[in-house]
């Protein structure tokens, strides 16, 4: 069964050397729960984990050392933790993505939240994956 909350836009412009990634964990310290609706921008690094890391690799890293178009990112966050998986593309219009870990903005990063108040998103470890989890739980009021 699916946990239903309305919601709150929030929008926000990350600037030229800001980190992507703990930029919005450090916004979402303040909500219990958000998820990524958009975001625009370009990147001069970043650090990605890849669909083939697993619990007995989890440290696949590449890294990037160039200039990068944001073509989408999306995730949940809340409480000052997250899951965000980003697509890049480079100069010649390749496009890559995977699990964000860093990004350094190089222009800009334009982004949307949504605040879900009536939720709580937290992340526990699971066995299964080897990785820690969203758990969805009402907000108490």
């Amino acid at each position: 069964m699916a946990d239903v909350s309305a919601g709150r836009f929030l929008a926000v412009r990350l600037r030229p050397g800001q980190e992507l990634k703990a930029s919005l964990l450090e916004l979402s310290a303040a909500f219990s729960a958000c998820a990524v609706v958009t975001c625009v921008g370009s990147l001069r690094q970043a650090s990605l984990r890849l669909a083939n890391a697993d619990r007995h690799r989890p440290d696949e890293v590449r890294h990037f050392d160039e200039l990068l178009e944001i073509t989408s990112l999306v995730g949940t966050l809340g409480q000052g933790k997250g899951h965000l998986h980003v697509s890049l593309a480079d100069k010649d219009g390749n496009c890559f993505g995977g699990h964000l870990l860093s990004g350094q903005i190089f222009t800009t990063a334009e982004i949307v939240l949504l605040e879900l108040p009536d939720l709580n998103f937290r992340r526990d470890y699971d066995e299964a994956t080897g990785f820690a989890e969203l758990q969805v739980s009402r907000s108490k009021l």
